[in-house]
């Protein structure tokens, strides 16, 4: 199944365009099932990409191809514009881009502004975040991967389309967790809806639009969803050697989000009589009404974030989308170690500081299996995102037409012995003969498995086509 492939401009022998995850140029009327040339998609191989064409192409014959692309020439080509860029919406270096990001970046910095004031006023049960390690811990990360996301905006170009995908994929998984803490305390019913909870969803609705609006802003240079430069991404089904990698992610995702039900906190109260019970604690099925939407939200949340991330190219760009939805997952876990690290109080089982003291009751905790199952999937998905970030992009493949014109010989020169007279074997023969002389066969030549490939005489290399590595 061939590539799809969008051309951007055309010129009298080449054409310069937009492949699967790379730029690429083809020679005008010929098949696109390989490029002459490719470079990888981003704004340094385009630049790469449309300095070989405008240096192989006739200026004068260079036309735009499709609806919203520049008039090619020597405005195109000044330095530092990208000839390639989608001029129909608004991309970061122009007005409409740059407000974007700016706008988007301070929704950012405003939401973490409100979620650090959020952390000390009472937030669920007139008890703060601040004075609770567990809890504090998962508000910590969010806050901080907004804030990064915030600066990777700011900084713009790729910078501003990571920032958004990190942010994105945090603001979808953290929803759930925010609508569930809150269906949790419209539960306790009362002042259980504290200052500090009322701050923090306000600083996650303004990361979240902050997140989606910079989305929208376009960084130069980019590919688009339809192929064309200057878009956010596409999507792309794994094909090959993908489809084993892909598979391991979904599952790793499925089996995170599946994991996050169960019961995770393990209790064993003991009295001094010898008498013990076992609890658990933490169903996401078990919790009030709306904090029970709020946990299938976040596992619903997190499955789609995974299967984006895997088809969306360039695959490091995916790999950053799920790094966000992995954060505030990893940091459920941690802030699970914490809990049951300390010391429960009696009061969790509806017991009263005095009645404990009376029977000498201790309680122990721990976790359950189905936490370490859930870690077990967390540690998966954390080892997909990984390979994701360091998948190198597709190395250039050896195209015949590349090849053709690398390994071509020369026409060969006039032989001089065709003009020469040649005296005859046999001494009465006053004609003169002209002999044909024994041409050897040209050797036969491959490049990068692009198979043998014959030249006819006097056909010219293409001009600027180099070689392909070997």
């Amino acid at each position: 199944m061939f590539d799809r492939v969008t051309i951007t401009y055309r010129g009298a022998k080449y054409e310069i365009g937009r492949g699967r995850d790379y730029y690429g140029i083809w020679m005008t009327g010929a098949s696109r099932s390989q490029p002459v040339e490719r470079w990888p998609e981003t704004p340094e191989g385009w630049s790469a990409a449309w300095t070989k064409f405008a240096g192989i192409e006739t200026p004068d014959a260079v036309v735009p191809v499709g609806r919203g692309t520049p008039r090619a020439g020597s405005a195109a080509a000044r330095e530092g514009e990208n000839p390639g860029q989608d001029t129909t919406r608004p991309a970061v270096g122009q007005p409409g881009g740059t407000a974007r990001a700016v706008a988007a970046a301070a929704l950012l910095g405003a939401g973490v502004v409100l979620g650090v004031a959020g952390l000390f006023p009472a937030y669920i049960g007139g008890s703060s975040l601040a004075h609770q390690a567990d809890q504090l811990i998962p508000h910590i990360a969010y806050l901080a991967t907004w804030t990064a996301g915030a600066v990777l905006v700011l900084l713009g170009g790729v910078r501003l389309r990571l920032g958004a995908l990190l942010s994105l994929g945090l603001s979808a998984v953290t929803f759930g967790l925010f609508l569930a803490d809150a269906g949790t305390a419209i539960a306790g019913g009362g002042n259980a809806f504290g200052v500090g909870l009322t701050l923090s969803l306000l600083g996650w609705l303004a990361c979240a639009a902050g997140s989606l609006l910079a989305f929208l802003a376009q960084p130069a240079g980019q590919a688009g969803l339809a192929g064309r430069p200057g878009g956010r991404g596409s999507l792309a089904r794994p094909r090959g050697a993908q489809v084993g990698p892909f598979g391991m992610l979904v599952v790793a995702g499925r089996g995170t989000a599946a994991a996050f039900a169960p019961a995770w906190d393990s209790f064993t109260l003991r009295t001094a009589a010898g008498q013990s019970q076992s609890l658990t604690a933490g169903n996401a099925f078990s919790n009030p009404g709306l904090a029970i939407v709020g946990d299938v939200a976040v596992m619903a949340a997190l499955a789609a974030v995974v299967i984006v991330a895997a088809l969306w190219r360039p695959v490091r760009h995916g790999a950053v989308l799920l790094a966000g939805a992995f954060i505030p997952m990893a940091a459920q876990a941690v802030s699970a170690i914490v809990q049951a690290s300390g010391t429960a109080s009696p009061t969790q089982f509806g017991i009263s500081s005095a009645q404990a003291s009376q029977i000498r009751l201790t309680i122990s905790s721990g976790l359950t299996p189905a936490f370490w199952i859930y870690c077990g999937f967390l540690v998966a998905l954390g080892v997909s995102c990984v390979w994701m970030l360091f998948t190198p992009p597709p190395a250039p493949v050896p195209d015949p037409s590349a090849a053709f014109g690398a390994y071509a010989r020369d026409a060969a020169a006039p032989d001089d012995l065709a003009d020469e007279e040649l005296e005859d074997d046999d001494a009465g023969d006053t004609d003169d003969d002209a002999v044909m002389p024994d041409f050897e066969p040209a050797p036969r030549h491959t490049a990068g498995g692009a198979g043998d490939i014959a030249r006819p005489a006097g056909l010219a290399r293409p001009a600027g086509f180099q070689r392909p590595a070997a």
